[in-house]
């Protein structure tokens, strides 16, 4: 009895083979519903891959523009107003000064910082000649390049004696250049207008990429104290970026400058600060959470084209099972067991979702691959998706196949040979 087992085995192998080899027989009888068939399960198992390939591809965007800002960056900014006894929006206050800044810089109680860049941010009009474009006025100082990592193609960047002298001077991002003077054009040296007031252009910045309001190369830089007392009549920043010295110390350097702060700002509650910090790190995390659900609200509705596919499936199979049902009653008749009849049904469905589920990654990859080129996202798919989006199918058919398997296996001979 023992001896028999290898070819008790191999006749089963033998069987199986024989079983799919019939299957893949009788899908190819008629090659364009099979086709239709798979065509659900292709456009499903595309739309995940696509979803999930842009939804990564967005998140990856994301975060590289945040860490290109730097990784040991905390933003200070400024609290909520309460206005009429009702709390405004956080940032809506004007509690944060350049002497702020200042102070954080030379206190000798701020021992973890390493620069200190205060900033104001608005938007505003900007004309050269007869072209204009309505782009973010950045007032800097000069600690903003080493803080912000930024670089420059052309020019200098912004000094302490432009903030001294509140200099009539600007630095522009390549976007900007390519609006108001052509692509691959040169201005340093002309000028440019914003709220009447003519700045020279002394600098451009290398491109750092980004989009809508996070487009770093949509940005015209001015001195602090010019875009403060000329451009927009103000005595406030709207944010202090703080470089830590290093990574290891973010913590400690939060919490020293928002000390600091609160002394300076005569409150003894923390609570009560009308100021906020944020690192990279919160950033980052929220809007990797922010990806993270945009992509599972896209994978999950394409999964429901997937779903559909798979019911088209289910139909497809129960239609051929009417067909096929004299062929059933032939083989059942000639000795074929229940379970015979429910394998090569299942391999027929197995193979349809198989061979979809392929052609939809393909398809998918495809898609996403194009779209992000598109719309200058950086490709990204990782494997287990993949994997899992075959995986997924071929259970789409084991599961809808099974049904008509076994709706197929429990007719009787002599009614199926009987059928017309």
């Amino acid at each position: 009895m023992v001896g028999e087992r290898p070819v008790t085995k191999r006749v089963a192998i033998t069987d199986l083979f024989e079983t799919a080899s019939t299957a893949f027989e009788a899908l190819m009888l008629n090659k364009m519903r099979t086709a239709l068939a798979s065509l659900g399960i292709v456009i499903g198992i595309g739309a995940v891959i696509a979803m999930v390939s842009l939804g990564q591809s967005s998140q990856k965007a994301v975060e590289m523009q945040i860490q290109s800002l730097g990784s040991n960056l905390i933003t200070v900014m400024p609290g909520s107003q309460m206005t009429g006894g009702v709390r405004g929006a956080a940032g809506a206050s004007t509690s944060l000064t350049y002497d702020d800044a200042k102070a954080i810089e030379v206190s000798n109680e701020v021992t973890s910082v390493a620069s200190v860049s205060p900033e104001i941010s608005r938007r505003a009009q900007v004309i050269a000649g007869r072209n204009n474009t309505n782009t973010q006025i950045l007032g800097a100082t000069p600690a903003y390049a080493e803080v912000r990592q930024l670089f420059l193609t052309s020019g200098r960047f912004i000094t302490q004696q432009d903030v001294d002298n509140m200099g009539k001077v600007a630095v522009i991002g390549p976007q900007v250049v390519s609006v108001l003077f052509g692509e691959g054009s040169d201005p340093v040296g002309q000028t440019l207008r914003i709220n009447g007031i003519s700045l020279k252009i002394v600098g451009i910045t290398a491109s750092k990429g980004g989009s809508g309001f996070m487009n770093q190369d949509d940005v015209v830089f001015v001195p602090l104290t010019t875009a403060q007392k000329q451009l927009f009549g103000i005595d406030y920043v709207t944010s202090i970026s703080v470089a830590a010295k290093s990574e290891a110390v973010m913590n400690q350097a939060r919490n020293e400058v928002g000390y600091l702060l609160l002394h300076r700002h005569k409150l003894t509650d923390p609570a009560q600060a009308d100021f906020s910090i944020i690192s990279q790190e919160d950033v980052l995390g929220a809007a990797s959470q922010i990806a993270n659900t945009f992509t599972t609200l896209l994978a999950g509705i394409a999964m429901i084209s997937l779903l559909v596919g798979g019911i088209g499936i289910m139909n497809i199979m129960l239609v051929t099972v009417v067909e096929r049902t004299r062929e059933i009653g032939l083989r059942k008749s000639l000795g074929a067991r229940k379970k015979d009849i429910i394998v090569q049904f299942l391999i027929e469905s197995s193979i349809l979702t198989f061979v979809g589920g392929i052609l939809g990654v393909a398809v998918g990859i495809s898609i996403a691959v194009v779209a992000a080129k598109f719309i200058n996202l950086p490709f990204s798919l990782s494997l287990p998706v993949v994997l899992l989006s075959i995986g997924v199918s071929c259970g789409i058919g084991m599961i809808f196949g099974l049904y008509p398997a076994r709706k197929a296996a429990n007719l009787s001979p002599i009614d199926a040979l009987r059928f017309e």
